[in-house]
């Protein structure tokens, strides 16, 4: 097979500033109940200047806190899903030591991989092609990632002498092990969508022409179903990632009491007993 190659951008080159398409950097459509996503600077190969850091953060607050929204997909426009950081963005604060330059971590890259990781509803990274650094590092924070056949990985961070972020310490290592992501982290390369399938990084692999089919179908699934049971499932997993055994079971006996009271339990448990397909209302 051949090795896929990376963009330039993604390697350490700059893409031109302020390249947004006139519909804005980030774009939200939600549609029965599927909020999507998707990072819309096809010319920068989605490359996260602050404007679109500060939208990206926004609109991820909205969906969050949207009742009607059961489902979340994080996706991008071009041949890139997103290549992290806007190098040319990041050269010009870094010339004139701007304090911005290391306080966009905190203010933007936490907040938004805590608002993919823990909001009370599932998450789908439709990774249309390109995704490096910080834009890795989104597609790792969602619950399910489908990539298409010639997209791929890279974790450039130390490529440009910098540590990694966006929570690719946390993510990474959980995907694949931490043999293989501190490979990854401190020799970066490409990692092909095929490798990527193999290592655990992704769910699945499709053809650009049957992404948006696939994430569609997986996507209404999910927003279709019992939401709040969703979202306990994402913090118990996450909750025993750092805890011990005797704690992790406790944290999921909370859960459990929290979805048993659940309307969507009620339906499941009366739609069995009627032997129906239930009908969940993500409550």
């Amino acid at each position: 097979m051949a090795e896929h190659k990376i963009a330039p951008e993604a390697q350490g080159a700059a893409p031109t500033p302020g390249e947004t398409s006139p519909a804005g950097s980030v774009l939200l459509d939600i549609t029965d109940g599927v909020a999507t996503v998707t990072l819309n600077r096809p010319e920068a190969m989605n490359a996260l200047d602050i404007a679109t850091k500060n939208a990206l953060l926004t609109t991820l607050e909205q969906v969050a806190n949207d009742p009607d929204v059961r489902a979340v997909v994080l996706t991008g426009v071009g041949r890139a899903f997103c290549v992290g950081q806007d190098l040319r963005e990041h050269i010009a604060l870094l010339s004139a030591r701007d304090d911005s330059l290391w306080s966009t971590v905190p203010e933007h890259y936490n907040p938004i991989i805590e608002l993919l990781t823990t909001m009370n509803k599932p998450v789908i990274a439709a990774i249309n092609g390109v995704a490096a650094g910080a834009g890795a590092s989104f597609a790792f924070a969602a619950d399910l990632r489908v990539i298409v056949d010639t997209g791929g990985f890279n974790l450039a961070f130390a490529g440009i002498a910098l540590s990694c972020d966006s929570g690719a310490s946390w993510t990474l290592p959980r995907l694949i092990g931490t043999a293989k992501a501190m490979e990854l982290l401190m020799f970066p390369r490409t990692v092909t969508a095929a490798e990527a399938l193999e290592l655990g990084m992704v769910n699945r692999v499709v053809s650009a022409q049957d992404l948006p089919a696939v994430v569609n179908e997986l996507a209404r699934t999910l927003a279709e179903g019992p939401t709040l049971a969703y979202g306990s499932i994402r913090r118990s997993v996450a909750f025993s990632a750092g805890h011990p055994l005797s704690e992790s079971l406790a944290h999921e006996g909370d859960q459990m009491a929290v979805t048993g009271a659940s309307q969507d339990h009620g339906a499941a448990v009366a739609a069995f007993l009627a032997k129906e397909k239930p009908v969940f209302q993500g409550r």
